[in-house]
């Protein structure tokens, strides 16, 4: 059966896009049914995950961003965080040599892993640091077997090189 479908030139500027967008390292950000973006993120925070047996932890570097300005949420398993890096205000007496710091919105999304408790998510930001915490459910962290040792016909263990009898 063929299946004729109507040519929409800006659905492929906007794949062209994106493909810029990541040999960049630039994002941009689609809208639910993912066909067109909104707009293109200018920078993405630098970020960190770890795990310890107690939880996983997502630091992001957010230099001169205020805490009133950066949203932490958790739906339907995705752990979103955004906000706005906004630009010193231009001055008309100061000359600028070089501009390498990128600002405006950001978004960085990522999915909570098995075991993570997203309904316990707690955010604390110190620095231009936002760390992000997300305890594991007590079901993921990882628990110490106890395994008994017993010893086989009288005697511990095996000699070197022997057969084990299993």
């Amino acid at each position: 059966m063929n299946m004729l479908t109507k040519w929409n030139p800006f659905r492929e500027l906007a794949e062209f896009e994106r493909g810029l967008g990541r040999f960049f390292g630039r994002t941009p950000l689609l809208p639910g049914n993912g066909e067109e973006p909104i707009t293109t993120a200018l920078w993405e925070p630098l970020t960190d995950i770890t795990e310890d047996e107690k939880e996983y932890l997502v630091k992001l570097e957010l230099p001169e961003v205020k805490k009133e300005e950066v949203k932490v949420a958790v739906e339907n398993g995705t752990l979103r965080i955004t906000g706005e890096r906004k630009q010193e205000k231009e001055e008309k007496t100061k000359k600028f040599h070089r501009l390498e710091r990128n600002y405006g919105a950001f978004l960085r999304a990522f999915t909570l892993p098995e075991g993570a408790e997203g309904e316990k998510v707690t955010a604390e930001f110190k620095e231009g640091v936002l760390r992000v915490h997300l305890p594991k459910t007590e079901q993921a962290k990882p628990r110490a077997l106890e395994v008994k040792v017993t010893e086989r016909n009288g005697r511990a263990g095996r000699a070197l090189g022997a057969r084990p009898a299993w």
